[in-house]
């Protein structure tokens, strides 16, 4: 993935939340205790499978991603690329990252590189609102 494509999943993520939270008065309709208890049982779920060796494209950790993508969606839907661009945010916001890998070590990277192979392979994205832009 080059720089170019980070920089627009970047771009993507800032500008499709950015709309988001304007016209949705900052999310009010999200019920946010829910949203961080069922990311907390999804990233334990992924904790036993980075314990136990899987690699972020098997199917069991993809249908994983699905349920982090739909938990997402409950604050809009994204885009492959700012969805992708929420994984770089993960990896490059020092609370993020530390809260992620406060799962475990290695957390921030799986789930990274799971992202990546799910926005090339998933659907329910939003359209892209990029020229021709691909994952």
């Amino acid at each position: 993935m080059g720089n170019d494509y980070e920089d627009e999943c970047r771009r993507s993520l800032a500008e499709e939340q950015a709309k988001s939270l304007a016209t949705s008065n900052n999310w009010e309709h999200v019920d946010r205790e829910r949203v961080h208890q069922d990311w907390d049982v999804l990233y334990r779920e992924i904790t036993a499978h980075l314990d136990n060796g899987s690699l972020p494209g098997d199917q069991q950790v993809q249908g994983l991603v699905r349920r982090h993508f739909d938990i997402a969606c409950r604050f809009y839907t994204p885009s492959r690329q700012a969805y992708v661009g929420m994984s770089l945010f993960y990896a490059e916001d020092e609370a993020m990252r530390a809260f992620h890998n406060s799962y475990h070590p290695q957390m921030v990277d799986f789930l990274g590189a799971a992202i990546k192979v799910f926005a090339e392979q998933g659907s329910g994205f939003a359209p892209d609102a990029g020229a021709g832009a691909s994952a």
